[in-house]
């Protein structure tokens, strides 16, 4: 297997992915982001499209929705695009692939999570007309997971011990991670207003999904789970037909974070919502399929880690660059043996997408 799909850095990954495109004949459009990247790059939201502007079926492969994890996403993209059979496989008059590179490019070169705005791409899809989501139970946990020292301390580890003694590990992981509107320099920030990508997609989902009867949609993500595993996260309507047709497709171990099964929590303003709002004549079958990498609580202090740097921009050059480390790290396995996991049961679920959508 071919491990070349692998960048070590978000440049690298945008220009073997153009490189890629034009090698299939795929035009290439590129929303350019307002900023710069991390050394000095053009950043953009780029989009490529195999098949006809009308066809009926439309599979989405997308990357880079929280920046870092882009690393992940835009392999299994290039292995796709270097993959010719497979696509020869994709060029039938009824079917159109998308594929949407990096998502939060921001995030993606500056090795965040986050968006230029240190907002949580895939809490950002809310209705900002209606009265935002309260989470109380971050404010609870919040002094606990953003203390004023880096490393933390001890005993903040030991308050978030005791939170989740007391009330359960999801709901600690729920706490933290379903989304917050109070805090714009916090954890899992999720906005005011809709940040450039979300508006950016929209716009993609506008000019390219609303002609189709059927969407399957893979998005790409890294940092649950165990090492290697790609666990199959259905995201979409909420009713028992969606949920059993995405299991029909891809398993019956498709998790469902709203049915607990799920080693993500049930989270607020996920992606799959502008899908269902921007392309209501659509049949939407979507699926996260998220990679694991490390163990959850390195994980967390890595994200802790990156939040304390966000605010406190003046830490010393070597703190910084270790605290890049650590969270390039934390959504990034750089080992074969995980690449090689990612890109195999990439293959699979991209299949089984494929065949569900000519079902």
């Amino acid at each position: 297997m071919n491990l070349s799909s692998f960048s070590q850095c978000y440049a690298e990954a945008r220009q073997k992915f153009l490189d890629a495109c034009a090698a299939n004949g795929l035009s290439v459009e590129s929303h350019i982001h307002p900023l710069r990247g991390r050394d000095g790059e053009v950043l953009a939201l780029d989009v490529a499209r195999l098949g006809p502007a009308d066809a009926a079926n439309l599979l989405v492969i997308s990357s880079g929705c929280h920046g870092v994890e882009g690393f992940c996403g835009s392999a299994v993209q290039l292995d796709r695009l270097h993959d010719a059979a497979w696509i020869e496989d994709c060029r039938r008059d009824d079917l159109a692939v998308l594929f949407i590179h990096a998502l939060n490019p921001h995030g993606f070169s500056w090795l965040r999570r986050v968006t230029e705005d240190n907002v949580d791409l895939n809490r950002n899809f809310v209705d900002f007309s209606q009265p935002l989501p309260a989470n109380p139970d971050y404010r609870a946990v919040s002094r606990l997971l953003l203390p004023r020292r880096c490393p933390p301390t001890l005993g903040t580890y030991l308050g978030l011990v005791g939170y989740s003694l007391r009330h359960g590990r999801m709901a600690l992981q729920g706490a933290i991670s379903r989304g917050q509107h109070d805090d714009p320099n916090g954890m899992f920030f999720a906005g005011t207003a809709p940040t450039w990508s979300n508006s950016t997609l929209r716009q993609v989902l506008r000019q390219h999904a609303r002609q189709c009867q059927r969407i399957g949609w893979i998005d790409l993500h890294t940092g649950l789970g165990p090492r290697g595993f790609g666990e199959r996260i259905y995201k979409g309507p909420q009713n028992a037909e969606s949920i059993a047709r995405a299991r029909q497709w891809w398993g019956s171990a498709v998790t469902n974070s709203a049915e607990g099964n799920s080693a993500s929590a049930d989270l607020n303003g996920t992606q799959d919502l502008a899908v269902l709002e921007e392309c209501p004549q659509a049949q939407y079958n979507g699926l996260t399929l998220e990679y694991g990498t490390l163990p959850g609580l390195q994980v967390l202090n890595a994200l802790r880690a990156d939040h304390w740097l966000h605010r406190n921009p003046q830490a010393p050059a070597a703190q910084q660059a270790r605290i890049k480390r650590q969270l390039r790290d934390a959504f990034y396995v750089d080992d074969d043996a995980w690449k090689r996991r990612v890109l195999e049961q990439a293959r699979e679920v991209l299949q089984l997408t494929l065949q569900g959508l000519a079902s």
